[in-house]
């Protein structure tokens, strides 16, 4: 029997349509990647299948019950995480997995089941050294795995994740993925949600989602057959790979360019020819090499291609640590301004955008400009000219009277970007810009980087985006609190590679020269 099943199922909020007319199968004992851009009504179908909300029209059936007339039955036979959890901030780990224990109804009466079941669960999630902090002060990853622990309480037929590894380590996702293979193979089907794309291209099978309408269902390969042949990388560039990026976006027969350590990958459209990626190549030095498709590629393809490589704030001539925890020891200094001594000078010599981005959820859009235009000391004409900037270039204006908190993320991830830019400074701090936004939105954010990069901004960027971490011009891999690694992304990568795996990833030399620490009791910061 199907684990899930969905037929002509749509979802009509209002006037707005957030799915139109799916239909899909789901099979027990698989992983179903579930995939799209921001707004493309990912968490919509899974609140649908875990009986959360109830479909405007068509059919849906989980573990073999009606969500619409047995709710209650489903709720026993999934398990479901949310992209923000609910988890009890002031109950320690441990009593939240007590509490969620109690709440599925497992082990009551049974404490040696129960004990064996939480010890599995804490193990496999690296909490065991954390079982009586509170839950409100673990860190986002850690809060992240907790969650999933909560989620899988009672042994589900079925599991809904929604983003589970957005802010998590590559050492713990792949912990995670460990974990969801057992389950798999147990029988268990598992939906997650993800905006990461190569966890997309690790599934049996994927659902790709658009604008509430199913584009693809099959196995990840089957799309990613699509573009052989039109999957090339511009290698040995001499030079700026920030400007051989932009020149190749720009190209029309180009639908898709990324950077990877020095060189550069490039998408061509259907029935294009090599010519203009020749001619790029060859301007700068470098060589034209045919490579294998990704999944990314073939995602991006299939909704029209990248953002182009024309950054408009970057275009404004903007030129462009924070200071707001003083160091207990050492020196550090921003912009020649010492943090101990001069904090609120530097203060205003950087913009900075904080992974849960500072911005005010009772103002209106339009007040969050006022208000930092404000905190930067802009003033008249100067503030009207800046904010009309940051509107028309992030594309704010259907917004401006609407709280925060109501953007979708990749709006709300464009507003915090233009609160931090509104000064224009010298030094840019991007605390996890694209956590959690789709694979377009992230091209569009690293586009705006590579600009201000370009003329002359100091950026840098925490990410859990290992393939991000290929645009930048250094990397230091932090573990627990410490870097274990600061060099570019090519020379990293080739401390990791072996004769099994001569050419590693960024996520596999992370991996590697974690494990080359020598760091016992790894646990995700």
């Amino acid at each position: 029997m199907a684990a899930v099943v969905i037929e002509g199922a749509g979802k009509r909020f209002g006037e707005v349509v957030a799915l139109n007319a799916i239909d899909a199968t789901i099979e027990p004992g698989r992983l179903t990647g579930l995939v799209g851009p921001d707004g493309a009504g990912k968490t919509t179908l899974l609140r649908l299948l875990a009986a959360l909300m109830t479909p405007t029209s068509g059919r849906i059936a989980v573990a073999g019950v009606d969500v619409v007339e047995h709710p209650s039955v489903v709720h026993e036979r999934t398990g479901y995480m949310p992209q923000r959890f609910g988890l009890y901030e002031d109950l320690s780990v441990l009593e939240n997995l007590r509490l969620y224990a109690d709440l599925r109804g497992v082990g009551i009466g049974a404490e040696d089941e129960r004990a064996r079941l939480f010890e599995r669960l804490l193990r496999f999630s690296q909490l065991e050294p954390f079982t009586e902090r509170l839950a409100g002060k673990l860190s986002g990853g850690m809060k992240q795995k907790l969650g999933l622990a909560c989620a899988l309480m009672g042994r589900p037929d079925v599991l809904l994740l929604d983003e589970p590894s957005v802010g998590v380590d590559p050492v713990s996702r792949r912990e995670l993925w460990k974990m969801v293979g057992e389950l798999t193979d147990d029988g268990m089907a598992v939906i997650w949600s993800t905006a990461y794309l190569d966890e997309a291209e690790r599934c049996d099978h994927v659902l790709l989602l658009n604008a509430g309408k199913l584009e693809f269902s099959g196995r990840p390969e089957a799309l990613t057959e699509r573009l052989q042949g039109r999957s090339y990388r511009i290698r040995d560039v001499a030079g700026d790979r920030r400007r051989v990026l932009a020149e190749t976006l720009e190209l029309d027969p180009v639908c898709d360019g990324v950077i990877q350590g020095a060189a550069v990958r490039a998408v061509l459209r259907e029935g294009a020819d090599t010519r203009a990626l020749e001619r790029i190549a060859a301007e700068h030095g470098g060589r034209l090499e045919p490579v294998a498709p990704r999944f990314e590629d073939a995602f991006i393809d299939l909704l029209g291609g990248g953002p182009g490589g024309r950054s408009a704030s970057a275009e404004k001539m903007f030129k462009m640590l924070c200071g707001l925890l003083k160091p207990t020891s050492g020196q550090a200094t921003v912009a020649g301004h010492d943090l101990r001594h001069a904090p609120g000078r530097a203060k205003l010599q950087i913009g900075y955008m904080a992974q849960k981005f500072s911005l005010y959820g009772l103002l209106s859009v339009r007040q969050n400009l006022e208000f930092f235009a404000g905190v930067y000391g802009l003033k008249g004409t100067a503030r009207r000219e800046r904010i009309g900037e940051m509107i028309e270039t992030f594309e704010l204006q259907p917004f401006l009277d609407a709280s925060p908190d109501r953007l979708p993320l990749g709006f709300k991830q464009r507003l915090a970007l233009s609160c931090a830019l509104m000064h224009r400074p010298p030094v840019l701090f991007l605390d996890e810009p694209t956590s959690g936004v789709d694979p377009v939105t992230r091209r569009e954010f690293w586009t705006h980087i590579n600009g201000l990069v370009r003329r002359g901004v100091t950026v840098l960027v925490t990410t859990h985006f290992m393939d991000e971490a290929e645009y930048c011009d250094r990397v230091a891999l932090m573990f627990r609190a410490r870097i274990i690694a600061l060099d570019s992304p090519d020379r990293l990568k080739q401390q990791a590679a072996t004769a099994d795996v001569p050419d590693p990833t960024m996520e596999d030399a992370f991996v590697r020269l974690v494990e080359a620490a020598h760091i016992p009791d790894r646990r995700a910061a």
